[in-house]
C-alpha cells in the first residue's frame, strides 16, 4: 500500500502539490442509496409529494455539491469540472432511490471526491425533502464505482455494474 498523500514526512496534514502532474482527462462515478417506506417512494414517483419534484431538487443539489467539494473537504483542490451528472432512479425493491453520479474534467487531480460528494448530498437532500413524511429513511452504500485517468489509471470497483 502506498503512503497517504495528505500527510507530510512528519505526519502533518497538507494539501497535495499537483503542480508537476500532467493534465489528463479524469472521470469518476459514485453511487448512494436511500431506503424509505414504500409509501414515500410512491409519493415521489407519482409527484404527489407536498414539496413537489424532490428528485429534481436532489439532482440540482448533487450537481451544486460536486462544484463546491473543495469548500466542504478541507484538503481537496478547487477543480474546474467540465461535466457533472446526477441520476436518480426508484429502486427495484419499491422502497429506495438509487443515485449514481459522474464527474469529469481535464486536470491535474482526480474527481473521486466530487462524485462521492454529489451522491451523498443528493441522498441528504432526498432525506431533507421527505423527512416530514418518513423520518426512518436510511442513507447507505455511498461508494466509488469507477475512476479513470491520472497516474493510477483506470480502477473499477469489483462489485460495480458498469
Amino acid at each position: 500500500m502506498s503512503k497517504l498523500t495528505h500527510l507530510d514526512d512528519n505526519g502533518e496534514a497538507r494539501m497535495v502539490d499537483v503542480t508537476d502532474k500532467a493534465v489528463t482527462e479524469r472521470e469518476a462515478r459514485a453511487e448512494a442509496t436511500i431506503r424509505m417506506a414504500p409509501e414515500t417512494l410512491s409519493m415521489i414517483v407519482t409527484g404527489d409529494h407536498p414539496k413537489g419534484d424532490v428528485l429534481a431538487v436532489a439532482r440540482i443539489a448533487g450537481i451544486m455539491a460536486a462544484k463546491k467539494t473543495h469548500e466542504l473537504i478541507p484538503l481537496c483542490h478547487s477543480l474546474n469540472l467540465t461535466s457533472v451528472k446526477v441520476e436518480l432512479a426508484p429502486g427495484e425493491d419499491g422502497a429506495s432511490v438509487h443515485i449514481q453520479t459522474r464527474c469529469k474534467l481535464s486536470g491535474q487531480t482526480g474527481v473521486e471526491m466530487e462524485a462521492l460528494t454529489a451522491a451523498s448530498v443528493a441522498a441528504l437532500t432526498l432525506y431533507d425533502m421527505c423527512k416530514a413524511v418518513d423520518r426512518g429513511m436510511e442513507i447507505g452504500a455511498v461508494r466509488l464505482l469507477e475512476k479513470k485517468g491520472g497516474r493510477s489509471g483506470h480502477w473499477v470497483s469489483p462489485t460495480a455494474a458498469c
